[in-house]
């Protein structure tokens, strides 16, 4: 079934209920999507594009992000959303391999590159469209006359709907073929796993809707509930408070750095438990590791709107969920562990963990993370090469390492490139991560390896200190005068240096884990979604000038 149905019986049955906001201000009610998704339809048809031709979004969050997504499936066309934080040449490589026919952007976006290095139009595209202006203005016009609309192109269910281009931490992105049976799958798990939804819910679009934020419309949308962009077009955490405050309690995905963001200005506001309620309904979080600390610190903070999810572009919001019954279960002998792990298996999906050759691994053993369900994308646009080695015997190999526990929950340990072996013992960054993260005057951390003559590969922890420390450059662990390892600096407060750092995972881990060297540093480089990136961090280990 195309998606697009789920917009034209909502709009059938209650025509008049509220369903997209600009900010705290009504832009329009499921009757109005409904009309303008089935008129741009019709500007879809007649400017020539046919049913399975890709349509272009390279947009920051905006109220028409969602009338192109809907009126783009309702004309039986897909969507190609292109991160906005890429330069324009990295979406034209992502329009030219796509094969997209018409581009829709707004030009905040499109004017990130200075005049000599930034296209204003990109090559290849019949139409290009930037949504604040007249011309766009134009196709949104109604017809007054145009009569009721005309229901949505028939799709079949395994038709392509969203055409996802990963990150590419290796080279080029791939593009994940996601179809409207996935995202249906995402959307009814929703409801089963993650949270129940009423009518005069509000999902709000503070996370990117090119990814998995944008996606969440659609259990939304089945649930006729509404859909609110910020003014702002982003993340803002007192903004996300406000609104929250004037419309009712918001729901929304976020990044691990976002909740962080969010638990900070509930501190800084002085939110009681009831102030978060009155202002957020659930906050599911995801898409990069949240570390137990810090949604141990988000509960106590704001009380149980946490929910947690792991899935990847290949299987969308879909894959295992930590829930509030699990988060809340306090009593539980293994409460902490399952707290760290990122949950059981949702209700659509199969989950196992596998050793090279597709055998399960004992409980609590090491393997790669594989999911199997009607989430899974049908495979990679224009590489039948990547698709087959990622497939196999309909399980999604997902590159991600975990151990999955007697009672079904799943441990993520990191994702299988960025696994370091020393010595020839596996050492998992993110076991490392979580213990220094605890170190007094830790602030944020990622751990790497870097080539080592001997050893194969050496740890090397790169640290942001708290507030009170400021980055002084990096020292091997065992350098003389690398800081007093009990000494407090001048605001009392425990410093954070090399020799205090080993001195701390010398007590809680094996000492063949421990860093080799720490590097302080002012910021953590990160996507536009707060994932570390870690391949940056190597370059910089290859490059010492910048280590620094």
């Amino acid at each position: 079934m195309n998606l697009a149905e789920l917009l034209h019986r909502r709009a059938g049955a209650q025509p008049e209920s509220p369903a997209l906001y600009r900010g705290s201000q009504l832009h329009g009610t499921h009757g109005q999507w409904a009309r303008t998704a089935a008129h741009l339809a019709l500007q879809f048809r007649v400017g020539g594009l046919q049913p399975g031709d890709r349509v272009a979004l390279f947009m920051r969050n905006h109220v028409r992000y969602l009338e192109l997504m809907l009126g783009a499936w309702w004309a039986g066309l897909a969507v190609v959303p292109i991160n906005a934080k890429l330069h324009p040449h990295e979406a034209q490589w992502i329009i030219d391999h796509a094969q997209a026919r018409w581009a829709f952007v707004t030009q905040d976006v499109m004017g990130q590159g200075d005049a000599a290095s930034g296209p204003s139009r990109f090559s290849g595209i019949e139409r290009q469209f930037d949504v604040d202006a007249a011309d766009a203005d134009a196709l949104w016009s109604l017809n007054a006359h145009m009569s009721a609309p005309s229901g949505p192109v028939a799709r079949g269910p395994d038709d392509l709907a969203w055409l996802f281009y990963t990150s590419g931490t290796t080279g080029r992105p791939k593009g994940v073929m996601i179809t409207h049976r996935n995202l249906h799958t995402m959307g009814m798990g929703y409801f089963v796993d993650v949270d129940p939804i009423a009518q005069d819910d509000r999902i709000v679009y503070a996370g990117p809707m090119s990814h998995g934020a944008g996606l969440y419309a659609i259990p939304h949308l089945m649930a006729g509930a509404r859909h609110v962009v910020p003014a702002s077009g982003g993340f803002d955490a007192a903004e996300l408070f406000q609104l929250g405050t004037e419309l009712g309690p918001l729901s929304l995905f976020a990044a691990p750095t976002i909740v962080n963001r969010i638990v900070a200005q509930a501190l800084k506001q002085g939110a009681s438990h009831q102030d978060c309620a009155r202002a957020f309904k659930t906050i599911v979080y995801g898409g990069a590791p949240m570390y137990a600390a810090d949604i141990q610190r988000a509960l106590q903070v704001m009380g149980p709107r946490f929910v947690q999810i792991y899935g990847q572009g290949e299987t969308p919001m879909t894959g295992t969920v930590l829930n509030r019954a699990h988060l809340a279960e306090i009593q539980h002998p293994r409460h902490l562990q399952r707290m760290a792990s990122v949950g059981v298996a949702q209700t659509p999906v199969r989950i196992r963990v596998a050793d090279g050759q597709g055998h399960d691994v004992a409980p609590g053993e090491i393997g790669e993370v594989l999911v199997k369900g009607d989430s899974v994308m049908a495979g990679y646009w224009r590489n039948p090469q990547a698709t087959a080695t990622t497939i196999r015997d309909g399980w999604l190999w997902t590159g991600d390492m975990g151990t999955l526990d007697e009672d079904g929950f799943l441990t993520l340990k990191d994702r299988s490139k960025d696994l370091i072996i020393s010595g020839g013992s596996n050492i998992y960054p993110r076991e490392v991560e979580e213990v220094l993260l605890q170190a007094p005057g830790v602030a944020e951390v990622a751990v790497v390896g870097e080539p080592h003559p001997e050893w194969g590969e050496a740890v090397v922890a790169f640290v942001v200190r708290t507030a009170a420390h400021p980055a002084h450059g990096s020292k091997p662990a065992d350098a003389p005068g690398s800081g007093n390892a009990s000494g407090p600096d001048a605001t009392g407060a425990q410093r954070a240096d090399a020799a205090t750092l080993d001195a701390w995972c010398l007590a809680r881990i094996a000492r063949f884990k421990r860093p080799k060297r720490y590097e302080f540093v002012d910021a953590l480089p990160k996507s536009h979604y707060g994932k570390v990136l870690k391949r940056e961090l190597r370059e910089r280990l290859k490059n010492p000038s910048g280590a620094a």
